[in-house]
């Protein structure tokens, strides 16, 4: 069983009290939002964890997937694997984040690219995270794993720059300083998908350690390849891919843009 579940628990319990006896090994997407948030940079499974339980409403995430562990292995004990997923891209995203990325860059043009370049980006392709899970699975692994690329694995600039490769654009990257954007009241990784200045949350967010998914088989496509081939579906929708009803739109304002990059 695979259950990607992201709300109240209760469902969550449910489903293995239902499957118990019937399937071998339960397999829960959950998230590194379980943290307690900001976690250290180069947090690893141990960090603390948020409070839940079985009982909580949902509506609050990190919560309610804390509890989808706990009902999991409640039901499945040590037959039961958390999947703590970070950043998701890859085709057929229905939140937009690397959508919006690549249709800015296709209008070319002068484009907000925020600093600094080397700033790293951790991300799972969600092809590669589907995969992994699928072996864990098959060997019978349990307990938690953190489902992000190794820390470094790319950068803003090499993120962009891939963008700006497969689009075949005239983009030009205007690096902009964290400090800039934030005087312009520019909210990050809502506005600007992906992107958090340097500090706390990039530490929580874009510098986990992973060393144990590594260790059990967990191989990251290059960026390049996970963006050619997220431009090449949304080429073929159109370049507008559906987006999830639950979760707000992202991207910035090309007036606010434009009035940043004026200055």
């Amino acid at each position: 069983m695979v259950d990607t579940w992201a709300k109240a628990p209760v469902a969550v319990a449910e489903a293995a009290r239902l499957l118990h006896g019937r399937v071998g090994h339960y397999s829960y997407v959950s998230s590194r939002s379980v943290y307690v948030s900001p976690a250290e940079p180069g947090a690893d499974e141990t960090a603390p964890v948020v409070e839940a339980s079985v009982d909580d409403d949902g509506t609050d995430y990190a919560r309610a997937k804390r509890g989808g562990e706990l009902a999991a292995e409640a039901v499945f004990g040590d037959r039961s694997l958390f999947v703590r997923a970070g950043l998701i891209l890859g085709p057929y995203e229905n939140i937009g984040r690397l959508p919006w990325w690549l249709n800015r860059v296709a209008r070319g043009g002068p484009v907000l690219a925020p600093g600094p370049r080397d700033l790293s980006l951790q991300y799972v392709d969600a092809r590669d995270l589907a995969a992994w899970t699928l072996d864990a699975a098959e060997k019978g692994l349990n307990g938690p794993y953190n489902m992000v690329s190794p820390i470094g694995h790319t950068t803003m600039e090499r993120f962009l720059s891939a963008c700006r490769e497969v689009t075949g654009s005239d983009a030009e990257f205007r690096w902009t300083s964290p400090e800039v954007i934030a005087d312009a009241g520019i909210a990050p990784w809502r506005e600007l998908p992906m992107w958090l200045p340097p500090g706390e949350l990039h530490g929580f967010l874009h510098q986990g350690n992973v060393d144990r998914a590594l260790a059990t088989g967990l191989r990251c496509r290059p960026v390049e390849e996970t963006v050619a081939d997220t431009w090449a579906w949304l080429e073929s929708v159109g370049g507008k891919a559906e987006q999830r009803p639950d979760r707000p739109r992202v991207g910035l304002d090309p007036e606010v843009e434009a009035r940043v990059l004026s200055r």
